[in-house]
């Protein structure tokens, strides 16, 4: 299996025109996004919770939480985002590519737009 990486933009959704260029690994199977902390912190993006996630292996991790604008090309969106520590990856989950109207095939390894339904 080969790994998918996206470089975009993230920001402050109360400031919008302040972004920094990130690289993310998309990760389908996870959720949420991970951000480093100090990178959402420069952007002025504030803890808004706390939540207990799950890792792979069975062991228990809490991350602050918050929510991050997400740029990808002409394609903006809103999306929840945990505050990474140091040994965290950064992260594309699947509600920040769905806040952007994409999806991963997951034979191709390609981002697909998706049918935006109201």
């Amino acid at each position: 299996m080969s790994l998918t990486f996206l470089d975009l933009e993230i920001g402050n959704p109360a400031f919008p025109e302040k972004r920094i260029p990130l690289e993310f690994l998309i990760d389908s199977g996870a959720i949420h996004s991970v951000v480093p902390g100090d990178i959402l912190e420069r952007l002025g993006i504030k803890p808004i919770g706390i939540q207990e996630f799950r890792l792979a292996n069975g062991e228990k991790i809490t991350r602050k939480t918050g929510i991050a604008l997400f740029k990808y090309g002409e394609r903006i969106g809103g999306a929840d985002v945990i505050f990474g520590e140091p040994d965290d990856s950064t992260l594309l989950g699947a509600l920040t590519l769905e806040a952007l109207g994409l999806s991963l095939d997951p034979l191709k390894r390609e981002l697909k737009p998706i049918p935006m339904v109201l």
